[in-house]
């Protein structure tokens, strides 16, 4: 039996997962991290910490296994999170994190400046706060020390592939998203670098996710038993390697991952500049090039996790969550607006907070809660819409990430977008995904064919027609909130 090893480099967690020839997940192991918030908005990480927990991880995952049965190892992660290596391929300072907000007063004045240039204007649309253009252009201006002494730099991800193999690369993900590619071209832009004025030896190369990029490096073999020629390809972002794993590439279908941040990938026949959401290229070989179009909610999962965590100090997540009675979902009148760290794709505005609206003294702390996870429900429906995307297009949508697994949310969302909604067996994540790419990269097996018998509905939500009348009022009310947050900032 042939095994394949996925890495996934989370926000706040290394996974990573073992899985066979069948695409069946035999083991998984993960160690948490925490990130360094120096000022607010700040969020930084040490890259060996990742490293660190990866070894860790591994030692684990490999126990009571044939290492000599590992054929090849991806790698996926976090997009965006910039590290910057100097000339010994040693990080230079902490890496730059893609929900870092150091640079929102930067980010206007430059998408003016990128909108004036003639090829790649395009990427005035995507370019936030956490892109690696951004953070580079905060550190080549704030800690020009440290920009001079970086002699490459790279997304998340790609520094484990290259501690393992000792080799630096990105793909095609990584590169269309950080907002220094030519989307039309899929290279890096002479037009951004010469704004910028970076030094072009600064990038990677870029090669497709399921490209063989080196071997595992003889003190990791050794440590972990492997062969000499464990293979360990590109990798991709995190969001591409769930679409893998989902079947979106494969089947063409929306898929909504509720984690950290909530993303609605679809994947696209070319490229769209005219509706809202980040175009991404992905290419397993190189060669052909496919699009996810991706928008964003940034605060889904932390948005719950600060209100059952934080405020009502608890980690009960499944007893706050429950309900015994779904009939009366969106009868309550209060609405949770849920943009706690600013907006990527609906509004573009780095500096919009959340809210509740309508708390009286008969407000209960279940009430709260629900509010919560509708608020979530309304922003998924907002960037559908904006995405240009109609209830046909989202109808049976599939939904994977943590927040698949509360079946009130599930309910709650099949009402909320008045389509059907597919809860994804657990196990269909980034770090499975990018072990069917690692898969995928043997010339005798096709990921497409593992993907038919791997992917698996485990319950279907329909929506019902009194909770959707709710919830089509309520979202009438909640679109109306951003105007009202205009202007409440008016000085």
């Amino acid at each position: 039996m042939k095994y394949y090893i996925g890495i996934d480099i989370g926000t706040s967690s290394v996974k990573v997962t073992l899985m066979d020839e069948d695409g069946k997940i035999k083991k998984e192991a993960s160690r948490e991290y925490t990130i360094d918030e120096p000022k607010p908005g700040w969020k930084e990480i040490d890259p060996e910490i990742w490293m660190r927990g990866t070894d860790e991880a591994m030692e684990q995952l490999l126990e009571g296994c044939d290492p000599q049965e590992v054929e090849a190892i991806g790698v996926t992660g976090q997009m965006h999170t910039v590290v910057f290596l100097d000339e010994n391929g040693v990080s230079i300072r902490p890496a730059l994190m893609w929900n870092d907000t150091r640079t929102k007063d930067m980010v206007s004045n430059l998408k003016e400046k990128i909108r004036c240039l003639t090829r790649a204007s395009h990427v005035a649309n995507i370019i936030s706060t956490g892109s690696p253009a951004v953070n580079l252009l905060w550190l080549k201006e704030n800690e020009p020390d440290s920009f001079h002494k970086m002699k490459k730099f790279l997304i998340g991800p790609d520094y484990i592939v290259y501690r393992l193999t000792g080799t630096m690369q990105t793909d095609y993900c990584e590169a269309s998203t950080s907002s220094l590619c030519d989307l039309t071209t899929g290279t890096w832009s002479p037009e951004i670098r010469h704004l910028l004025d970076f030094p072009e030896d600064i990038y990677p190369e870029i090669k497709g996710a399921a490209v063989t990029s080196g071997t595992v490096l003889e003190e990791w073999s050794r440590k972990y038993g492997f062969r000499e020629d464990v293979r360990v390809i590109t990798g991709t972002g995190d969001n591409p390697a769930a679409a893998i794993a989902t079947g979106c590439f494969a089947k063409k279908y929306p898929v909504l991952s509720l984690g950290t941040s909530g993303v609605l990938m679809v994947p696209k026949e070319e490229i769209d500049f005219h509706a809202k959401g980040k175009n991404i290229l992905f290419s397993m070989d190189g060669k052909e090039i496919s699009i996810l179009v991706q928008g964003v909610i940034q605060s889904t999962g932390s948005s719950l996790g600060w209100w059952i965590q934080r405020i009502l100090e608890t980690d009960d997540f499944a007893g706050e969550t429950g309900q015994d009675d779904l009939d009366h979902l969106g009868e309550s009148s209060l609405i949770f607006y849920p943009h706690l760290t600013g907006d990527k794709t609906i509004y573009g505005d780095p500096n919009l907070r959340g809210a509740f609206w309508g708390i009286g003294t008969d407000t209960t702390r279940k009430e709260m809660t629900l509010a919560v996870m509708e608020g979530i429900c309304l922003a998924a429906r907002q960037l559908a819409e904006v995405m240009c995307l109609t209830r046909d297009d989202l109808d049976g949508l599939k939904v994977t990430g943590g927040g698949s697994k509360n079946e009130v949310w599930m309910q709650m969302l099949a009402d909320v977008l008045g389509v059907r909604v597919q809860q994804l067996e657990s196990g269909a994540g980034a770090g499975y995904g990018i072990a069917l790419a690692a898969a995928g990269s043997r010339e005798e097996i096709s990921m497409e064919q593992i993907i038919d018998h791997t992917v698996k509905i485990r319950k279907t939500f329909s929506p019902r027609p009194y909770n959707m009348g709710l919830y089509d009022k309520k979202y009438k009310k909640y679109k109306k909130m951003y105007q009202c947050y205009q202007e409440m900032m008016k000085e």
